[in-house]
């Protein structure tokens, strides 16, 4: 079963990802992951760990990435309700720096995202509730834990709120230019 990959004309490395799902008078049947098929789109990453989180409608979890040596590249899914899923580009020297791209993941539409090692990551549940399960390229490692503030103006992302639920880490989450990321864009990465 064929997926369609489409890569953000902004930040290439990040992609949206479509299953094409088989439906019938039963339901339906979907290939979420297919090894091969990410391969051939340049995807080629084993996932050591799944991840499964479950917010209330104006939960904002992020921007969080890991650093190296656990960098973390993460795909992505919405299987209950609406997210509004972001990913920026912290790779220091990147011609695309603290760029961002969206796209809206739900239950309904069927797509995931692709964010690579290098990238924060944050989603916003715009539904009532909205669960997230996504696969990572590397196992939590505490240590290399790190966040992004989710209202950077240097970023300047366009949340479709303005006053969000955060954790306390989040909400105390150090600016772009204040980060700790060890990421370093080299042309050809």
């Amino acid at each position: 079963m064929p997926f369609e990959f489409t890569p953000f004309t902004q930040l290439p490395e990040v992609v949206r990802i479509k299953p094409r799902p088989f439906t019938d008078e039963r339901g339906w049947f979907a290939e979420w992951y297919k090894r091969s098929e990410f391969a051939a789109h340049g995807i080629r990453f084993d996932f050591p760990q799944d991840n499964d989180t479950r917010s209330t409608r104006g939960v904002l979890r992020g921007l969080h990435f890991q650093n190296d040596p656990a960098a973390q590249g993460k795909l992505v899914r919405c299987v209950v309700g609406k997210v509004f899923d972001v990913a920026v580009d912290i790779r220091r020297k990147s011609p695309t720096f603290g760029r961002w791209v969206s796209t809206t993941l739900s239950a309904d539409n069927w797509c995931m995202m692709w964010i690579p090692p290098g990238y924060a990551h944050g989603a916003l549940t715009m539904s009532e509730v909205a669960e997230l399960l996504y696969k990572v390229t590397c196992e939590f490692s505490p240590e290399n834990d790190r966040s992004v503030r989710w209202n950077d103006p240097a970023i300047g992302i366009d949340w479709p709120i303005t006053d969000p639920i955060l954790s306390k880490k989040d909400a105390e989450a150090p600016l772009l230019k204040d980060v700790d990321s060890r990421f370093v864009w080299k042309k050809g990465n």
